[in-house]
C-alpha cells in the first residue's frame, strides 16, 4: 500500500514567518500600519515600480482600479475566458458585461488577431492575465493599440501569478498601466490573503486615492485615527474595505526576504518535470522561459496531446488514489453556471475549451523535494499511458 501523500500547493511557512506574526500580535497593532507601509516599500523596490499599494486580495485590487478610475456603464472591457473568475467578476461589479477573447490555438493567452478585431469605440480597458507565472507579451498588446490609434485604452495586467517573473529583462510590475499581484495562501509569495497594485509615474495622489478608497473612503487609516487628538476624519467616496493587515504584511516581508530561494526551488522543480516529461511525445510542456521572458514558476500546467476531458479526469482521479493531488487551471469562465445564465457559451471559445480539456496542473511548491517531483512525474506518465490505451 502506498502511503506517500503529495499535496497540491501548501504554503512555505517557517519559524521566521511565525515569529514575525507573533511580534506583530505582541506589538498591540495588528491591522494596517507600519508593516504594511514597509511591505509596500519593499514591493516597489522588488518590482522596480514607482508605487505599490498593498490590499486584502488581488480580486479587490482589480475592483478598486476600475472603481477609482470610474470604469462603468457602457464601457467595454476585453479579457480572457481562461482565468480565475475574479478577473471577469471585476467587470461585472462595475455593471459591465466582459467581452471574452478566445485563446490563440495551443496557447494560454488571448489570440492577438481576435483581440485586435474586438476593439471598438466603447473599449476602455484590456485586462490580460499572466497564466501560471508566464507574462503576457505586453508589447504585442501595446502595438495593437498603436496600430488602432487607441493608446487611450487602459491596460491592466492580472499578474496574480507572476511576482518575480521577468519581461525583457525587467521585473513584471510596470509594463502596463497597472499590475495586480496576489499573495493568497497558494501563491509563490503569501500574506495568507492579500494582493498589491503596482504602477509607475508621478501619481502620488492616485496612491492616496487607492488607500482611502480601500478604507470605505475614509481619509485616515486606523493607526492615524488612534493618535491622541486625531479622531476626526472625512469620507471622500463610497469606497471598499480591502486594506491589508500588519499580520499579513509581516508574513509577506519575511517571504520577500526569502523569495530568491523560493523562486530558485520552483525553477529547479519545473525543470525536473521538463526533463522527465519531455521524453514523452504526448506531453505538451508549459513555457518556462524564452528570449523575452522568464516565468515565476507558479504553476506547471501540463497538457496531454489527444486526451479528452474525460480521459484527463480519469488521470486526475487515479493520481488522487495514489495520494498525489493535482488540479486544473482553469475551468473556462463560460462553463460556469452563473456565466452561462448570462448568455456565455463555451462553444464560442473553441481554443479555450481545447486548452482546458487536456490540461492537468502538477504539484509545484518550494517545499516539494526533488525526489517527490520525480515521483509525481513518473506516476503521471504511468497514469496517462494507462488511459491512452
Amino acid at each position: 500500500m502506498n502511503n506517500r501523500v503529495i499535496p497540491f500547493s501548501p504554503p512555505d511557512i517557517t519559524d521566521l514567518e511565525i515569529n514575525a506574526v507573533v511580534e506583530v500580535l505582541k506589538s498591540g497593532w495588528i491591522t494596517s500600519g507600519p508593516k504594511v507601509h514597509l511591505l509596500e516599500e519593499k514591493l516597489q523596490e522588488y518590482c522596480q515600480a514607482d508605487h505599490a499599494v498593498a490590499l486584502a486580495s488581488n480580486s479587490q485590487g482589480l475592483d478598486l482600479i476600475l472603481k477609482v478610475l470610474n470604469i462603468s456603464g457602457e464601457a467595454e472591457i476585453l479579457t480572457t475566458p481562461y482565468t480565475y473568475v475574479a478577473t471577469a467578476n471585476a467587470a461585472l461589479h462595475r455593471g459591465i458585461r466582459p467581452t471574452f477573447i478566445d485563446l490563440k490555438k495551443d496557447s494560454f493567452f488571448m489570440d492577438e488577431e481576435k483581440l485586435y478585431d474586438a476593439i471598438t469605440d466603447k473599449t476602455k480597458v484590456i485586462l490580460t492575465v499572466d497564466i501560471g507565472g508566464v507574462p503576457m507579451d505586453y508589447d504585442v498588446v501595446k502595438n495593437i493599440l498603436r496600430e488602432k490609434n487607441r493608446e487611450d485604452i487602459l491596460l491592466i495586467s492580472d499578474s496574480a501569478h507572476s511576482i518575480g517573473a521577468a519581461y525583457k529583462g525587467a521585473p513584471v510590475g510596470t509594463q502596463f498601466d497597472f499590475h495586480v499581484f496576489s499573495f493568497h495562501a497558494v501563491k509563490n509569495l503569501t500574506t495568507a490573503e492579500g494582493g498589491a497594485i503596482t504602477f509607475n509615474g508621478d501619481r502620488e495622489n492616485l496612491v492616496q486615492v487607492f488607500k482611502y478608497s480601500s478604507l470605505n473612503g475614509q481619509t485616515k487609516d486606523a493607526l492615524s485615527k488612534m493618535k491622541a487628538g486625531a479622531w476626526r476624519y472625512d469620507i471622500l467616496t463610497d469606497g471598499l474595505k480591502c486594506n491589508m493587515t500588519d499580520i499579513g504584511a509581516a508574513i509577506g516581508l519575511v517571504q520577500l526576504d526569502r523569495y530568491d530561494k523560493i523562486l530558485g526551488q520552483r525553477k529547479k522543480l519545473s525543470h525536473i518535470y521538463h526533463s522527465i516529461l519531455s521524453e514523452k511525445e504526448w506531453a505538451l510542456l508549459p513555457l518556462l522561459e524564452n528570449d523575452i521572458m522568464e516565468s515565476s514558476y507558479h504553476l506547471y500546467p501540463l497538457r496531454i496531446q489527444g486526451f479528452t476531458e474525460e480521459q484527463r479526469d480519469r488521470v486526475i482521479q487515479e493520481l488522487a488514489e495514489m495520494g498525489i493531488a493535482t488540479n486544473v487551471h482553469y475551468i473556462p469562465i463560460p462553463m460556469f453556471t452563473y456565466y452561462k445564465e448570462l448568455g456565455y457559451d463555451i462553444q464560442d471559445y473553441p481554443n479555450t475549451y481545447a486548452q482546458y480539456a487536456n490540461e492537468i496542473t502538477l504539484p509545484l511548491y518550494s517545499i516539494l523535494t526533488s525526489a517527490d517531483c520525480e515521483y509525481v512525474a513518473e506516476n503521471v506518465i504511468k497514469a496517462v499511458e494507462k488511459h491512452r490505451k
